[in-house]
C-alpha cells in the first residue's frame, strides 16, 4: 500500500494535520482495565484539549521553560493531552513517573533541579501525594515556588484563542531523561527534527501504512513507550491501543488478547516481556488468541535471546503468530530511539561465533554445533542519513571488521546533548575518530561489531569485567547462571564486579522462582551457580545473593539495573532471601581457585571432559607450570 507523505517539521504541525484532515478518527484507545474499559480520543479532540492546556502553561511561564509532567500508569489519555499541551506552548515537556520509593523520590528532584522547572502537570488525586514526598528533600522556599497544575482545572472553552508559538525544527521539544541502567540519569535534549528524523526512519524500517495498528504497554514516560508507540502512531495516523504497564505486569496474556481484538501488526517490549509470556500464558488461554495479524514485533532495550525468539514463536504459532515477525532492533534515548534495525520481511538473522574470541573482543564465526559458541542475534542495519563505526575505546581509532569495538553512530536524528552537562554532552555527542578526524559521532557506550552491514551488540563497554585477564560480559554469565538451576528466575540475575583488598571480584543477585521459595535449599543452589560459572567462564564467583522474586532492580523499561544492583549490595539492601560469601575470597588466585574446585592432581582426570577446552588448557598450564 502506498505510504502517505509526511511533510512536517514540528510535532504541533504534524497534529494540527491530523485534526485537520482526519478529525474524528481515533488517535488513541486507552484500556483502563487492561482489558475491555475504554478510553477514546479522536485528534480532533487531542487537538482541543491541547490547546487549552497550552494557553494556561503560557499564562504561567514564557517559551522555552520546562515543565515536568507526573501521571500514574493508568492515566493514559491524560498524560498524552498534557505532553501535547507542552509542545502546543512551545514549553519544554519532562516527563516522570509517580515516585513509589526514597530512590525514586531522589530521581524525582533530581529532574526538577536539572530541568529548573517551576511548574508540576499531574493529577488531583497525586498532588497532595507528591507535595507530601517532595518536603523532606526540597526546602520550604523551593517546594513554594513550584506551580501545580491539573488538567480538571483547564476548561477547553478558550481553546480557540490559542495561537501557534514560534517553534521549528530546531526548537527543543522534551528532555528524556535516561533510564539510569548504567548511571545517573540525564536530561537527553530532543528538538523536532530529531523526533521527525527518527519517525521517518521507523517508518522506512517498521513499513507501517494507513491500515497499521499500533498496540503498546510499555510506560508513557519512557522512550519506547512514548516515541515508539504514541508518537509512530501520530506519524502513521493510525490508532494506537494502549494499556498500562501494571495491566500486563499483573496479566501477561492482556498484552496478546489487545493484539488479538483490535488487530494490532505493531507491537513489542524488551526481552523479558516475551520471556513472560512463554512462562505463563496457558494453553487454554491460547486456545482464544488470533495473532495473525501481528506483522512485526520489536524487541529491543534490553539483551535480545536466541532462545526467547525461538521459544516464543514455537509457543504462539498456533495462534498465529510467524516467527519473521519478530524484529530485533537497537536503540537509546541518546539517539532519540532507533539507530538500527532490519527489514521487516526478513527472519531474524543469528549468527554463531567462538566464545573465546569474543572474549578476547575478536570476531571469529563459526557453526552452531561447536562447541564453545555463542549466540547473537543482528540488531539491523543502519537507516537514511545515519552512519555506524566501531571504534577502539582506548585508541579512539577505527576498529578492523574481525575486532569488537564500542558503536559510535552519526545522523540527523541524534539528540542534541544532555540538558545543562556540557562536559558530558562533548564527551559523548562530540566524539572524532583519532587518526582520520571525522565527526562528530555519538559513543553509545555499547560493544558489539558490523558483520555483512549487520549490528550485532555484545555488551556494554562500562559493564565488561576482567578476571584472571579475561574480559567478561555480565549478560553472558547471567544466562549460565539461570540455567544451572531450577529455582532461579529466567533474566532474574545480575552479575556485577566489587573490589574486595583491591582486587575485582564476582558478585551474582538473582531471583528466585515464586514456586521454589518455600522450599529453597540455599547450599544446593549456590554450589549449583559456582560450579556452572566456574565450568562455563572460568571464574571464581565471590558472592551470591538470593533475591525475592520482582525485587531485582531494574529500569521501568525492564531493563536490569546492574549499576543500582551493586550499590544496593554493597549497602547491605538488596531484598534478599539467602547469601553466601566466599570463605576463602582472599585466596582468589587461579591456581589456588582450580585446586578448591578440582583437586586437580587426583580429579582433574574426572572434570576434564565437562570443561570447556579453554577451561581445559588453562588447567594443564597451571599443573604444568
Amino acid at each position: 500500500m502506498q505510504k502517505q507523505k509526511v511533510n512536517h517539521s514540528t510535532l504541533v504541525e504534524l497534529l494540527r494535520y491530523r485534526a485537520q484532515h482526519q478529525p474524528h478518527k481515533t488517535a488513541y484507545i486507552f484500556l483502563r482495565d487492561g482489558e475491555t474499559k475504554e478510553d477514546k480520543i479522536t485528534y480532533f479532540e487531542l487537538d482541543r484539549q491541547a490547546r487549552a492546556i497550552a494557553l494556561r502553561l503560557r499564562s504561567l511561564i514564557p517559551s522555552g521553560s520546562r515543565v515536568v509532567l507526573i501521571y500514574p500508569y493508568n492515566a493514559g489519555i491524560e498524560f498524552i493531552t498534557a505532553f501535547f499541551g507542552c509542545l502546543y506552548a512551545g514549553i519544554v515537556a519532562v516527563s516522570s513517573n509517580p515516585p513509589q520509593t526514597r530512590s525514586a523520590v531522589r530521581s524525582l528532584q533530581g529532574r526538577l533541579a536539572s530541568s529548573e522547572a517551576k511548574v508540576i502537570l499531574t493529577t488531583k488525586q497525586l498532588v497532595g501525594k507528591i507535595k507530601n514526598q517532595l518536603a523532606d528533600s526540597l526546602s520550604g522556599e523551593a517546594l513554594n515556588e513550584l506551580v501545580w497544575l491539573t488538567i480538571q482545572e483547564i476548561g477547553i472553552d478558550r481553546a480557540d484563542d490559542w495561537r501557534e508559538p514560534d517553534i521549528n525544527k530546531d526548537t527543543l521539544a522534551f528532555l528524556q531523561y535516561t533510564s539510569g541502567s548504567t548511571g545517573m540519569p540525564k536530561g537527553v535534549m530532543i528538538t523536532h527534527e530529531c523526533m521527525m528524523s527518527n519517525q521517518q526512519m521507523l517508518e522506512l524500517a517498521f513499513d507501517g501504512n494507513e491500515q497499521s495498528v499500533g498496540v503498546g504497554w510499555l510506560p508513557l514516560f519512557h522512550d519506547m513507550g512514548l516515541i515508539g508507540n504514541v508518537l509512530h502512531s501520530l506519524y502513521l495516523g493510525i490508532p494506537c491501543v494502549l494499556m498500562s504497564p501494571i495491566s500486563f505486569i499483573q496479566k501477561p496474556i492482556r498484552w496478546l488478547q489487545a493484539v488479538s481484538r483490535y488487530g494490532g501488526t505493531i507491537s513489542g517490549g524488551p526481552n523479558f516481556a516475551y520471556d513472560l509470556l512463554c512462562r505463563q500464558v496457558t494453553q487454554k488461554q491460547k486456545e482464544n488468541l488470533d495473532l495473525s495479524s501481528w506483522e512485526l514485533a520489536f524487541c529491543g532495550a534490553e539483551p535480545i535471546r536466541t532462545e526467547t525468539i525461538e521459544e516464543f514463536a514455537r509457543s504462539f504459532a498456533n495462534c498465529g503468530f510467524r516467527r519473521e515477525a519478530f524484529y530485533p532492533c537497537y536503540g537509546m534515548a541518546e539517539a532519540t530511539l532507533f539507530i538500527t534495525g532490519g527489514l521487516k520481511t526478513d527472519p531474524p538473522v543469528i549468527k554463531y561465533f567462538e566464545e573465546t574470541a569474543l572474549e578476547q573482543n575478536r570476531v571469529v564465526i563459526a557453526d552452531s554445533q561447536q562447541k564453545q559458541v555463542r549466540s547473537v542475534i543482528s540488531c539491523g542495519r543502519t537507516w537514511l542519513d545515519e552512519k555506524i563505526v566501531i571504534v577502539d575505546p582506548q585508541s579512539l581509532t577505527q576498529c578492523p571488521d574481525e575486532r569488537v569495538g564500542e558503536i559510535w553512530v552519526a545522523s540527523r536524528g541524534i539528540a542534541k546533548g544532555y540538558w545543562n552537562m556540557p562536559e558530558e554532552t562533548e564527551r559523548t555527542f562530540q566524539a572524532y575518530i583519532k587518526d582520520t578526524g571525522e565527526g562528530p559521532f555519538l559513543r553509545t557506550g555499547d560493544l558489539g561489531f558490523l558483520l555483512d552491514g549487520e549490528l550485532f551488540i555484545t555488551g556494554r563497554l562500562k559493564e565488561v569485567m576482567m578476571f584472571w585477564g579475561l574480559s567478561h560480559y555480565p549478560q553472558h554469565i547471567e544466562q549460565t547462571v539461570e540455567k544451572c538451576h531450577p529455582a532461579l528466575h529466567t533474566n532474574g540475575g545480575a552479575a556485577f564486579a566489587i573490589s574486595i583488598e583491591g582486587e575485582e571480584k564476582l558478585a551474582i543477585a538473582h531471583e528466585i522462582e515464586r514456586r521454589h521459595r518455600q522450599h529453597l535449599v540455599v547450599d544446593e543452589v549456590v554450589e549449583a551457580i559456582r560450579w556452572a560459572v566456574f565450568r562455563e567462564h572460568l571464574i571464581d564467583v565471590y558472592a551470591i545473593t538470593l533475591l525475592k522474586p520482582g525485587s531485582l532492580p531494574r529500569t521501568s523499561s525492564g531493563k536490569i539495573q546492574r549499576r543500582l544492583c551493586r550499590e544496593q549490595f554493597l549497602a547491605g539492601s538488596l531484598n534478599g532471601i539467602g547469601e553466601w560469601r566466599s570463605p576463602e575470597g582472599s585466596r582468589n588466585d587461579i591456581a589456588s581457585v582450580i585446586q578448591r574446585y578440582l583437586n586437580p592432581m587426583t580429579h582433574l582426570k574426572r572434570y576434564s571432559g565437562m570443561l570447556g577446552g579453554k577451561v581445559r588448557r588453562a588447567l594443564y598450564q597451571i599443573l604444568n607450570m
